[in-house]
């Protein structure tokens, strides 16, 4: 797995040993990626790593002009990879591990821009999840439609393969759709 584009660009992330975390394709990330980019939801971004993995999202959002991100993980595999990827991305001055279960981290992180989740295929709790966000931009990743989720409106969601893409705005901010990227 690499860094898809950014100040990053080419260089190589670890992925958690054995197969309990599943890392989104690079083409997945850079569909994201680009139409946050379309959104300019990334410059100086306030990041959170929801169900971090590997914590290529976050690195990504990093790579491409965010400012500061947490990962936030609880599987003991991931959370070593992520910090080894910290380490060796030399991003440890503009990030955070929080080893922690997503369900109620945004409680507790209120103040990000952007809320990036890739929970295990599966995961149905989004309206749990994002109880207390306050977040203008949200990603959810899933193996099916995501669906409406409390106090935000979806401006994209696509599929890709196995594996679908939804980009919610907060229900104030909603202004429309992205464009196809």
């Amino acid at each position: 797995m690499r860094v898809v584009a950014g100040q990053l660009r080419g260089r190589k992330i670890e992925g958690p040993r054995g197969d309990a975390t599943r890392p989104t394709t690079d083409k997945v990330r850079e569909a994201i990626f680009n139409a946050l980019a379309s959104m300019d939801a990334l410059h100086d971004a306030r990041v959170i790593d929801l169900f971090a993995g590997s914590g290529a999202l976050g690195i990504e959002a990093l790579s491409r002009g965010a400012s500061y991100c947490v990962f936030v993980e609880r599987d003991k595999d991931a959370l070593v990879a992520v910090r080894r990827n910290i380490e060796a991305l030399d991003l440890r001055d503009c990030s955070e591990v929080a080893p922690r279960d997503a369900i109620g981290a945004l409680s507790q992180y209120r103040d990000v821009d952007l809320v990036l989740a890739d929970p295990p295929y599966g995961f149905s709790e989004w309206n749990t999840l994002l109880a207390d966000c306050c977040a203008p931009v949200v990603v959810l990743e899933s193996n099916r439609e995501i669906g409406d989720v409390a106090g935000y409106t979806t401006v994209r969601e696509r599929r890709y393969g196995r594996t679908f893409v939804a980009i919610l705005r907060h229900e104030g901010l909603a202004e429309g759709t992205v464009e196809d990227t």
